[in-house]
């Protein structure tokens, strides 16, 4: 696949950061945005300006919003496993699929989302205690040798 059809594929291509902020608050507001990817900078004074400076110095917040205009504002299927594993800039929707209208969004469906996502993060928390019990754990017992 060339880079051309890439770049044909995904509707991040020749959005710039801010255009995309822009569209997506002007859609939501910053209200809905925090509520959803939790990132400080739509609750604590928020603005374009500030939102833009911090979203291109942190990666992972980035990503958040790409992937959140992908898939919530643009309405597209949720990526393929291998498409998911790469940054939202650097997907391919796959041909035949075409952005809809954003997905209708409020305040109590991000609570119900932010209440299943910390349910699941306890369950596997839980599931994973026996990775710090030191009996499981190659590197639990190990001791720096004395030098003496």
């Amino acid at each position: 696949m060339n880079n051309e059809s890439i770049y044909k594929n995904n509707p991040l291509h020749g959005v710039g950061l801010k255009q995309l902020l822009v569209e997506i608050v002007n859609h939501y507001d910053f209200e809905i945005l925090f509520a959803y990817l939790n990132i400080n900078c739509f609750k604590t004074n928020p603005s374009i300006e500030s939102s833009v400076k911090f979203l291109k110095k942190t990666d992972w917040a980035r990503e958040k919003v790409e992937a959140f205009y992908l898939y919530e504002f643009k309405n597209l299927p949720r990526a393929s496993s291998e498409q998911f594993s790469l940054p939202p800039r650097d997907r391919v929707i796959p041909e035949g699929q075409s952005v809809g209208e954003p997905k209708e969004l409020s305040l109590e469906d991000a609570e119900r989302l932010r209440t299943k996502r910390k349910a699941k993060s306890a369950e596997w928390d839980k599931g994973s205690k026996h990775r710090a019990d030191k009996s499981s754990d190659p590197w639990g017992n190990w001791k720096p040798k004395s030098k003496h």
